[in-house]
C-alpha cells in the first residue's frame, strides 16, 4: 500500500505543518527544548505510518501505528505544556486536528486488526 494515499498520513502531514508554524512563535530559548521535542513528535507520526505501510505484513504495520499513536499523545502533552507556559494560546482548530488524527489512527489500526 502507498502511504501517500492514506487519509491518516495526509492529515498527519498537515499536523506537522501546523506544529512547525506554531513553534516558530516560541521563545528562542526553547529552540532545543520544547520546540525541538514538539517538532520531532509531530514528524514521527506520518513517518511511522509511512514506514509501517512499507513493511511486510500487518503485524509490523500495527506496531508502527502504535508508535504513531504514542507520538501523537506525546505531542498533545507537549502542546498542553506550551499552553501552560504561555508560549501559545489554546486553539480549537489545533485541538480538532489532534482529535481527527487520533481517530484516523485508531480507526486504521482497528481496520487492520479486523482484516
Amino acid at each position: 500500500m502507498d502511504h501517500k494515499d492514506l487519509e491518516v498520513w495526509k492529515k498527519s502531514m498537515d499536523l506537522v505543518v501546523q506544529v512547525y508554524q506554531m513553534t516558530q512563535l516560541f521563545p528562542d530559548t526553547e529552540k532545543y527544548g520544547l520546540t525541538s521535542q514538539m517538532r520531532r513528535a509531530a514528524v514521527s507520526i506520518p513517518s511511522n505510518i509511512a514506514e509501517g505501510a512499507a513493511r511486510n505484513g500487518d503485524k509490523e504495520l500495527m506496531q508502527f501505528l502504535s508508535i504513531s499513536i504514542g507520538s501523537l499523545s506525546e505531542l498533545e502533552t507537549q502542546y498542553l505544556i506550551a499552553i501552560r507556559l504561555g508560549f501559545v494560546t489554546k486553539e480549537d482548530s489545533f485541538d480538532q486536528q489532534l482529535i481527527e488524527v487520533k481517530k484516523l489512527l485508531i480507526g486504521f489500526k482497528n481496520y487492520i486488526k479486523r482484516k
